[in-house]
């Protein structure tokens, strides 16, 4: 080659060493950003129980149950006191959390399957996967029939069994390879009878030395030993209990905590429904009838308590078999932590036995946060909304934001300084276009219509004993209230039938109307000898 040649081609040989030079040093410092920014953006840890009222510790209210392990969590973060379901029950409750909207906007007031009718909607998990988080799921965190789970966005889903995932994922939690007390049913409300629906009012202790076989302990062991690994990329583990959901199952030791002679029962009033109206009352009274008086009659309404504050001592104490992980892990100091349950539950209040109402009972929650970005050992009597966390999330771990538009609040401000967080009204829709309570720290207003309401001023009436709604003078906080309802309800969600509706395949499903392939397989009622089936008088509509 002449010397000319070379000259000439020195240029072009210098652009291109210099410019792969650019090249390796612009994707060594994209690769280095992408790093520190997944290490900086914290991890989440998202502990569900289902049913549990705020009869825990932290919270200071009685009845309480011993729970050493939310206390714990809870004095080192905040705890909301007055925090409030988005459904009032588990369908609608879990759609709204997981959604990020009320039914009133997706029209899943019963349904849980928000997916089905609205496949456009970013689930919780999906804004997770999609902004490079590893998303691991167990338990009950959906509503817990075949066919209620969103598969779409898990890095990993964990089932117990083959036979949950090849039907529809359904959660099983009291199946035959899980341990129940004998004779069967225990309970002296069910005793020498058979189930005509779900195992309600259902209380007993099984064996001690039976509780790693519970579905809810092999759930939670699952979740904590994903601590333990090693992740390469921040993680959204979350994991739900099916505890202290009816029936109230565990372990003889959680029994064994209280002495049933000296519980502490919640405040009653025995003609507390003779104030609400007559459209709601007839119901009400009846359930009543079936559920409360049978229980005085009885005499077991200390009994049922103690089972339910038996059963919260067993979630605690898997909850802390989590927390505990954590805090041995490399993860502690950079994972934020809640604690939710998807709604409240009665045990007699107005005399009622469960939930599927709009009132305290049913719609206070245990709410607990802590970890980076949260204020340690604070309380706040903040009005919030579980709906809440969604916004929450995208907030403090810098998420994409979804699709749909979030109705709740970011709470990132009020964790981060509790003292300075302001009141708001919060929508709880009942199980009807129209029907909803809008709560705050002094009020609950509840409409079912334009003449069917209920006013409460929980100032000075915290048990909602007063039905102010009738009343003059309070035609001003009524309108104000209702405010924070929405105009427009959607219409509910079509209904899916699983034998109908439901299609298998392999270890997935899908829904669509008329297609169903499903096959349901029999409830395990492992049936103690010479019962008799449940008598008329005693049935009820299955518990959700």
């Amino acid at each position: 080659m002449l010397i000319s040649d070379w000259l000439l081609k020195k240029p072009a040989i210098m652009f291109y060493r210099y410019f792969s030079l650019l090249l390796i040093l612009f994707l060594v410092v994209n690769c280095c950003s992408t790093r520190v920014l997944a290490e900086r953006r914290p991890n989440v840890l998202f502990l569900a129980v289902d049913d549990m009222n705020d009869w825990i510790g932290c919270m200071g209210t009685s009845p309480h149950a011993l729970t050493p392990n939310m206390d714990r969590l809870a004095a080192r973060g905040v705890t909301f006191t007055n925090a409030h379901t988005a459904g009032v029950f588990c369908a609608p409750s879990r759609a709204a959390i997981f959604s990020g909207q009320y039914a009133s906007t997706t029209g899943c007031y019963t349904s849980p399957n928000y997916f089905v009718g609205h496949p456009e909607i970013d689930a919780l998990q999906m804004v997770f996967s999609k902004s490079g988080y590893n998303t691991l799921g167990a338990g009950k965190l959906f509503h817990h029939p075949e066919g209620a789970i969103d598969q779409r966005g898990w890095t990993e889903f964990f089932l117990r069994n083959a036979k949950q995932r090849s039907s529809g994922w359904p959660l099983d939690s009291w199946s035959s390879e899980t341990p129940v007390p004998q004779p069967f049913p225990a309970s002296i409300y069910n005793r020498g009878q058979k189930f005509k629906a779900g195992l309600f009012l259902e209380w007993g202790a099984i064996p001690n030395d039976r509780e790693e076989a519970m579905a809810d302990t092999i759930r939670v062991n699952w979740a904590a030993e994903q601590l333990r690994k090693k992740h390469d990329k921040p993680f959204f583990l979350a994991c739900g209990l099916y505890a202290p959901h009816f029936p109230n199952y565990c372990p003889q030791k959680y029994f064994d905590l209280y002495d049933v002679k000296k519980l502490v029962l919640p405040p009653m009033l025995e003609d507390d429904l003779a104030d609400i109206p007559e459209k709601i009352r007839k119901n009400r009274v009846n359930r009543k009838r079936l559920h409360h008086d049978r229980l005085v009659e009885m005499g077991a309404v200390d009994d049922a308590i103690h089972g339910y504050l038996a059963c919260i001592s067993y979630a605690d104490a898997m909850l802390g078999r989590v927390l505990d992980a954590l805090e041995n892990s490399p993860y502690a100091e950079n994972t934020i932590v809640i604690i939710w349950s998807d709604h409240g539950y009665h045990h007699g209040e107005k005399g009622q036995w469960g939930k599927h109402t709009l009132w305290e009972r049913t719609s206070n929650v245990p709410f607990i946060w802590a970890g980076p970005g949260v204020a340690r050992g604070s309380k706040t009597d903040a009005t919030v909304s579980l709906i809440d966390m969604f916004p929450t999330l995208v907030e403090m771990c810098e998420l994409s934001e979804p699709e749909q538009i979030l109705e709740g609040k970011s709470l990132a401000r009020t964790l981060a300084n509790p003292i300075e967080a302001r009141d708001r009204s919060v929508l709880l829709p009942y199980m009807k276009p129209g029907e909803y309570a809008v709560i705050n720290r002094d009020w609950r207003y509840i409409h079912y219509d334009d003449e069917v309401e209920e006013l409460y001023d929980l100032r000075i009436d915290p048990n909602e004993w007063n039905n102010l709604a009738s009343e003059s003078g309070y035609e001003e906080v009524k309108q104000r209230l209702r405010k924070t309802a929405p105009i427009v309800f959607a219409p509910p969600e079509q209904k899916l039938n699983a034998r109908k509706d439901l299609v298998i395949e392999g270890d997935s499903f899908r829904w669509e109307k008329g297609k169903g392939n499903y096959k349901p397989t029999p409830k395990y009622r492992p049936y103690s000898a010479n019962l008799e089936l449940a008598p008329p008088a005693r049935s009820n509509k299955p518990e959700k």
